[in-house]
C-alpha cells in the first residue's frame, strides 16, 4: 500500500501518513494478513481511541487523532495518462485534489514532480487561483514560425543562422538587452499590481530575451502532414521557441504565492504551496490581472525573438504558431453533470480544445509536434507541455559527460550552440511514448526535427 492508498482510506496527511507506512511495514513483518490490511486501517480510522493501547497500532492512532482535519474526506477525481509516472508526481496530484475548492483534475503522460502541483498536472478549481498551480515562469510558452529559408541553408550556412540568434536573443539569468527593444505590450497597464508596477523596467530590459533552464531557441526542418493555416504539405525550416515571463514573472509568482500562503496557516503542510487566492479578493483580482500582463508579456518575448531572427536572415514567415502553459483559464466544463464556470490551471500542460492547434517539444535531439486538440472533457481540453524529465537536474550533471553527448548529437544530426548537461536528451521522456499515451488528446499535425539548438550556458542556474 502506498500514500494513495491511505489517502483514499481517509488517513490525514503529513504524520498520519507516515505512521501508516511504518504501521503497514510492521504488521506484515509480524505475520499479519495483507489481505486484512485495508480492514485493518479502517478500522483504525473509525476509531482511533480503540487503540490507544495497541502496541502495534497507537501510533498511527494518535496520529490521526492529533492531525489536522483534512480539506476534503476524499479526492476530487481526475485521471491520468501515460504509465510508470513517478510516484510523487503521481501523489501532488493526488494531494491537489483534496483542496477544498477543487473540482475536477487530469495528469498528462510528462508528469514529474513540480512545486505544490506536478508539473503536467491540469486543476479546476470554483472562483480561486492557485499561484503555485499557475506555476513560477508565468505564461512559459511554445512559438514556431515557417520560413521561406532554403533547406540547404541548415547544412551549408548554419553558421548564419547561428548568428542571427545569438544577434536576436539573450540567454542566462537576469540576460538584457543593452539596446532595449520596443512592443506594444509596454503600452499596457503596469499599475494592474504594485509588482507589475514595480518591475516595469526590469520587464522592458530583458523584453525580447530567453532566460535559463529548459528555455531555447532553435532550428529546425519542420514536416507538414497536410495544409496547416494554408501552409502546403511539405518540409521547412522553422524556428522554434521556448522561454516565457522571465524575472518579473517570477517576482508576481513569489509575491502573491507568500500572500497566499499567510491566509493559510491550518492547511496540512504537504498542502501550503497550494494555497489560493479568492477572485472577489483584491489579492486574487491583482495577480489575475498581473498573470495576463505576464501573458502578453511573454508573448511579446517570442515575437520580438522570431521577427528579428527573420529581419536578421531577410527571410519571410509563412506559418506563425504559438500557445502557453503555466497559466489559469477561464473555462466552461460540465462538473459533477453540471456546466459552470471553473478556473482552469494547466502547471505545464498545452490547451487541446477541441480544433486548438498547439506544439509540443520533445528534446534537443528528438522531434516535436504540431497537434490539434481533440477536446477530451475527461483532461479539461489539455495535453502535455512536452516529454517530460525522468531526471533532476542535479543528478544529471553528475551521470552524463559532454563526450557521449556530443557524440549522441552528431548521430542525430544536431548542432549544439550551448547548453548545460542538465538538459541533455537522455534527462527526458521518449517523446514518442507520451505522444502515443495521449492519442486520445491530440492528433499530429507535423513534425519537427532540431537541428541546431541555443540554450543557456552550462552553469547558469534553471529558471523554469
Amino acid at each position: 500500500m502506498n500514500t494513495k492508498d491511505f489517502i483514499r482510506l481517509g488517513i490525514p496527511l503529513g504524520e498520519a501518513t507516515r505512521r501508516a507506512t511504518d504501521f503497514v511495514s510492521r504488521f506484515v513483518l509480524s505475520g499479519g494478513d495483507k489481505t486484512k490490511l485495508e480492514e485493518e486501517l479502517k478500522a483504525i480510522v473509525a476509531n482511533p481511541a480503540l487503540f490507544a493501547e495497541d502496541p502495534l497500532r497507537k501510533e498511527l492512532a494518535k496520529a490521526i487523532v492529533n492531525a489536522p482535519p483534512p480539506p476534503r474526506a476524499e479526492p476530487v477525481k481526475y485521471r491520468q495518462w501515460g504509465e510508470g509516472l513517478e510516484h510523487e508526481a503521481v501523489m501532488q496530484m493526488e494531494r491537489a485534489c483534496l483542496l477544498p475548492v477543487a473540482v475536477a483534475g487530469a495528469l498528462m503522460p510528462d508528469a514529474h514532480v513540480g512545486y505544490g502541483l506536478p508539473i503536467g498536472g491540469v486543476l479546476a478549481t470554483e472562483n480561486t487561483v492557485i499561484p503555485y498551480a499557475v506555476g513560477v515562469d508565468i505564461a512559459c510558452r511554445m512559438k514556431m514560425t515557417v520560413l521561406d529559408v532554403p533547406l540547404r541553408e541548415l547544412e551549408r550556412h548554419s553558421e548564419r543562422l547561428t548568428r542571427a540568434i545569438e544577434a536576436e536573443t539573450r540567454f542566462g539569468i537576469g540576460a538584457s538587452f543593452k539596446h532595449r527593444r520596443q512592443h506594444e505590450v509596454l503600452d499596457a497597464d503596469w499599475n494592474v499590481s504594485p509588482v507589475t508596477k514595480q518591475n516595469k523596467d526590469r520587464a522592458w530590459s530583458q523584453l525580447g530575451t530567453s532566460g535559463s533552464g529548459n528555455h531555447f531557441v532553435e532550428f529546425g526542418l519542420f514536416t507538414a502532414h497536410g495544409e496547416i493555416h494554408g501552409l502546403a504539405p511539405g518540409t521547412y525550416v522553422a524556428l522554434l521557441s521556448h522561454s516565457g515571463s522571465r524575472g518579473t514573472g517570477a517576482a508576481v509568482c513569489d509575491h502573491y504565492s507568500k500572500l497566499a500562503f499567510s491566509q493559510f496557516n491550518d492547511l496540512p503542510s504537504e498542502l501550503k504551496r497550494l494555497a489560493w487566492l479568492s477572485l472577489d479578493s483584491q489579492e486574487g483580482q491583482e495577480y489575475w490581472e498581473a498573470m495576463e500582463l505576464m501573458g502578453r508579456y511573454a508573448a511579446a518575448n517570442h515575437a520580438l525573438i522570431h521577427k528579428h531572427v527573420a529581419a536578421n536572415l531577410g527571410a519571410e514567415v509563412l506559418l506563425d504558431l504559438e500557445n502557453h502553459h503555466n497559466f489559469a483559464w477561464k473555462e466552461r466544463h460540465v462538473i459533477n453533470g453540471v456546466e459552470k464556470e471553473v478556473i482552469v490551471h494547466r502547471k505545464g500542460a498545452t490547451p487541446a480544445g477541441e480544433g486548438v492547434l498547439g506544439i509540443i517539444p520533445g528534446s534537443m535531439a528528438s522531434p516535436g509536434f504540431v497537434v490539434s486538440g481533440k477536446g477530451n472533457p475527461e483532461s479539461l481540453n489539455s495535453a502535455s507541455h512536452g516529454a517530460g524529465r525522468v531526471m533532476s537536474r542535479t543528478q544529471a550533471t553528475k551521470t552524463f559527460e559532454w563526450k557521449k553527448v556530443n557524440a549522441l548529437l552528431r548521430e542525430k544530426g544536431v548542432t549544439l550552440i550551448s547548453a548545460g548537461l542538465d538538459e541533455v536528451p537522455m534527462v527526458y521522456k521518449n517523446i514518442h511514448e507520451v505522444m502515443a499515451a495521449q492519442h486520445d488528446l491530440v492528433t499530429i499535425l507535423g513534425q519537427f526535427d532540431p537541428k541546431l539548438v541555443k540554450m543557456a550556458p552550462h552553469g547558469e542556474r534553471a529558471e523554469d
